[in-house]
């Protein structure tokens, strides 16, 4: 199976628009988080904030069989990560700019910004986040049925 950090690169060369560091030391935090039984279907990178001007705030954002994941590494020690499942997943949006695209993650606890994101990779994100979303909530609303 092909590492988190082969994929992201794999991104930022078909993107390379996307204003991405330490793609390796985030790839780290997720590869340390996966779970035995997730298989990586989508990885891209982005800044986690609201602002163009801040690029030293790289997130991996990998989407799983099972969740949505975003590591970033901190600067010296530590790191944060966020781990979205199907259930707590509200709402995507993407904003497009002249350059950079923002993606907008709503959950019922947090909301998530990525920005300077190539604006071309921005239908690819949406299409692979949403299906994905889309296809795991229906799991879920079938299970609640069927227990009544």
């Amino acid at each position: 199976m092909e590492n988190v950090y082969k994929r992201v690169l794999k991104f930022k060369n078909r993107y390379p628009g996307t204003i991405a560091w330490r793609l390796k030391q985030n790839s780290e935090i997720i590869e340390k988080h996966l779970n035995p039984d997730e298989k990586v279907k989508y990885v891209f990178a982005g800044q986690e904030n609201e602002s163009h001007l801040n690029i030293f705030e790289t997130g991996i954002v990998v989407l799983t069989n099972k969740r949505l994941l975003i590591g970033r590494k901190r600067l010296f020690f530590g790191y944060f990560l966020n781990s979205i499942t199907p259930d707590m997943f509200n709402d995507l949006k993407v904003a497009s700019g002249i350059l950079w695209g923002k993606v907008y993650i709503d959950t019922l606890k947090e909301f998530v910004t990525l920005s300077n994101i190539s604006k071309d990779a921005l239908p690819e994100i949406e299409t692979e986040i949403t299906s994905f979303m889309m296809e795991e909530k229906k799991k879920y609303y079938r299970g609640e049925n069927e227990e009544d």
